[in-house]
């Protein structure tokens, strides 16, 4: 890790993950860890499918590196969006890369790929995993599920009112009266509240439900109707701002209370998803097949499973006249919004880990111990180590420069 000897040296390498058109840092941001005293590297191309060119970073300070060996070997901070879990197979060409001491913030996918947390200890790399930031209000800022959450609530829409054979909005026309689209949202987080948002933007009739009932009152100030269902609420429903993990006879009962009002939409957006398990299945096949011909169900949940049955990740299938949409990395579709969100929230992650130009963990801060996965070359958060087999702990999370 650099010290006083010079200034840090931050990399930005071009992502490779299949599909993945975001940048992990803009232009607009070199600009701004320059004058908190950072050098930034970026890989030549690095921005382009986001919409930014090599010029635009060098008028903003940074240098451009030909050969991504060569950046990853010079930076002692490395920012990506999908880093190793999170790109099992083309990430794995970057492990050798890594040295001693270089730190790695990103999106990393640590519980449900533990194994590449193991990789990086080896390779003595401190490792920060954005996925696992705390929902405090601190942290707003650099919360990235949240920005890119945003992103495919709203993208989901767009998809569904893209494929859907009928038009969203109710319309007066001298051919008689066009009926609104009937749009069911399942899950009021951040995703489900921009779904809501921009359906009822595009003039649908919109319902949501939630475990929360905490969310009711968000949901009704949009526009959309709330489901109430009469179910077991002394079971947890949340943690932090997360819906949490329920059994499988609560789950069964959701499922039976929902199949009217899933059976009555034109277009349903699954967005029911917890951190590091198999997200719950809210929609079996039997109920698909209650839907009308030409109905939509995207699933924003398909990477970690699907919330519906039939969901298949990464693909769009017809099954009883009914297109399901395995919905999966949707903000590289709008990569450059997506990108300058991304920007933001890792750049104030950076910055509150950098104190007089020098990497500072501080052990008390729970931003970083909640993020920090490996160090020293051990793998030190609880919930990954729990992963992987190991003692609760090993040595304290954090501590030092």
């Amino acid at each position: 890790m650099s010290q006083d000897a010079h200034s840090i040296v931050v990399g930005v390498p071009k992502e490779t993950f299949p599909g993945e058109r975001r940048v992990a840092l803009t232009p607009a941001f070199v600009k701004s860890l320059r004058e908190a005293g950072i050098d930034v590297l970026v890989e030549v191309m690095a921005g382009r499918e986001a919409g930014f060119t090599d010029a635009d970073y060098r008028d903003q300070g940074a240098r451009l590196i030909s050969s991504r060996s060569k950046l990853i070997q010079s930076a002692d901070v490395l920012l990506q969006v999908r880093a190793m879990g999170a790109n099992p197979n083309l990430g794995r060409a970057d492990i050798e890369r890594l040295h001693h001491g270089q730190c790695l913030i990103g999106l990393c996918d640590p519980l449900t790929k533990p194994s590449f947390m193991s990789k990086l200890a080896d390779r003595n790399v401190t490792c920060f995993a954005l996925e696992l930031l705390p929902r405090i209000t601190r942290a707003q800022e650099m919360d990235v599920l949240s920005s890119m959450a945003m992103i495919s609530g709203y993208k989901a829409v767009i998809m569904a009112a893209h494929t859907l054979p009928r038009m969203f909005p109710m319309m007066m026309t001298a051919a008689g009266t066009i009926t609104p689209a009937k749009i069911l949202v399942l899950g009021a987080g951040v995703a489900g509240l921009q779904a809501i948002a921009t359906s009822r933007r595009l003039g649908a009739v919109v319902s949501a439900y939630d475990v929360r009932q905490a969310v009711k009152e968000e949901v009704n100030s949009l526009g959309a109707k709330f489901i109430e269902v009469d179910l077991d609420t002394n079971q947890p429903g949340q943690v932090g701002k997360y819906a949490s993990e329920r059994d499988d006879q609560y789950y069964h009962r959701q499922r039976e209370l929902l199949s009217d009002a899933v059976a009555e939409s034109h277009v349903v957006i699954t967005t029911a998803a917890i951190p590091g398990v198999q997200a719950p299945l809210l929609v079996k096949e039997a109920v698909i097949k209650k839907m009308s011909a030409g109905s939509v169900l995207v699933d924003l949940a398909a990477e970690q499973g699907g919330n519906c049955e039939l969901t298949q990740p990464n693909e769009t299938i017809v099954a009883h006249d009914v297109t399901i949409i395995g919905a999966v990395n949707l903000p590289a579709t709008i990569p450059y919004h997506a990108s300058q969100m991304y920007s933001k929230n890792i750049t104030t992650f950076l910055k509150h880990l950098v104190k007089d130009k020098a990497m500072c963990l501080d052990r008390d801060d729970e931003i970083i111990s909640g993020t920090l996965v490996t160090r020293d070359g051990h793998v030190v958060h609880p919930q990954v180590r729990e992963q992987l087999g190991l003692e609760p702990t090993v040595l304290s999370p954090v501590g030092g420069n």
